[in-house]
């Protein structure tokens, strides 16, 4: 059997892993007994020689296995997961956690898989929670969750043990500044499996790596997107601020190319509208949405992506016939209602 620092050697060398040797990898990354520093050397050979479709795919295979069930394969043909790989230092607003609670009330099906802020300063664990989420809730309030309120959030931290050895070599790259295939990996294992997903990336060049990599994982339908503020800045969003790099996977695969918001009769707006802040900012510009007093542009960016999800899920046969519809559920007082029902469901 081959050790991690033979397959470290051959990233070094340039050389792309075959599934089988990523299996083996995902393997030591994942054992008590292996020593923190080859993990790091594996980790730091692996982003420095770049990652192919199917390396990423293969370590996400292996992570999906290990993996916590919540038994929710009920409704993951039809569900979606709005998700975004972070790492972009935009200081955006959490679109997706107001895209999550808006297709809910189009009936949706949304399973998000997400953890706190890192990268940011308040993350999408932070701001669900803080609209009613209980983060450590069981398999079976998420069943009862996409039951009854039409979506669920699973936190990564509980569902990924065999993260647990992983965690010191990150954080020691992370120290460095340096990213890492698990910058990129959390969208690839949601532990609910859904059938579609709307992906954020925070590089516009890991954008057709991603969409490779749902490819190989067999995924139904998605899009993977970057928004490209300027020529030196980008965000893991698709936003009506941007002109969006877009690509498809699964049943979308012919969706290569770019996106602006003037394509789907929306205005472009000013990237400022959709800076966001810490949990209380994030969620004083929640309330200001709800009350018809958000920016104009944070607000068309919502839409947007609901929109997006409503086409990749099939309800709608072009991304500009769900605006209308997703407008009226943010602004017209459902989505308010879903918070309310939110806070209700979890209390009780």
């Amino acid at each position: 059997m081959e050790s991690l620092s033979t397959l470290t050697a051959q990233l070094v060398a340039r050389c792309d892993l075959a599934p089988a040797q990523i299996e083996l990898a995902a393997q030591a990354l994942a054992a008590a007994e292996v020593p923190e520093s080859e993990k790091t050397a594996w980790l730091i050979a692996l982003a420095d020689k770049g990652e192919t479709a199917a390396e990423v795919a293969a370590l996400a295979g292996a992570f999906r296995r290990w993996a916590v069930d919540p038994g929710v394969g009920e409704w993951a043909p039809r569900a979606i997961d709005i998700v975004g790989t972070g790492g972009d230092h935009a200081g955006g607003f959490n679109v997706s956690s107001l895209v999550v609670l808006t297709l809910a009330c189009l009936g949706v099906p949304v399973m998000k898989h997400g953890n706190r802020g890192v990268t940011s300063k308040c993350g999408s664990a932070d701001l669900l929670a803080a609209l009613g989420v209980d983060l450590q809730a069981s398999p079976a309030t998420h069943r009862r969750a996409l039951a009854e309120l039409g979506y669920a959030f699973f936190f990564a931290p509980s569902f990924h043990p065999a993260f647990k050895h992983i965690a010191p070599a990150r954080k020691a790259l992370a120290a460095q500044g340096r990213r890492s295939v698990f910058n990129i990996l959390g969208p690839l294992i949601n532990p609910g499996r859904p059938a579609h997903t709307l992906l954020g990336i925070y590089s516009a060049a890991l954008v057709p790596v991603l969409a490779g990599a749902f490819e190989t994982l067999g995924a139904p339908a998605g899009i993977a997107v970057h928004g490209r503020i300027d020529a030196e800045h980008g965000i893991d969003e698709l936003t009506t601020a941007t002109v969006n790099r877009v690509r498809g996977f699964g049943r979308l695969a012919d969706v290569d190319g770019e996106w602006r918001a003037e394509d789907f009769g929306m205005t472009v707006s000013p990237f400022a509208d959709l800076i966001g802040g810490d949990l209380p900012t994030n969620l004083a510009i929640v309330e200001a949405i709800l009350d018809g007093r958000g920016p104009a542009g944070l607000v068309d960016t919502i839409v947007f992506n609901a929109a997006t999800s409503l086409w990749i899920v099939g309800r709608t046969k072009s991304v500009a016939e769900g605006l209308a519809p997703a407008r009226e559920k943010l602004l017209g007082g459902a989505v308010r209602a879903k918070i309310a029902a939110t806070r209700e469901f979890y209390r009780s």
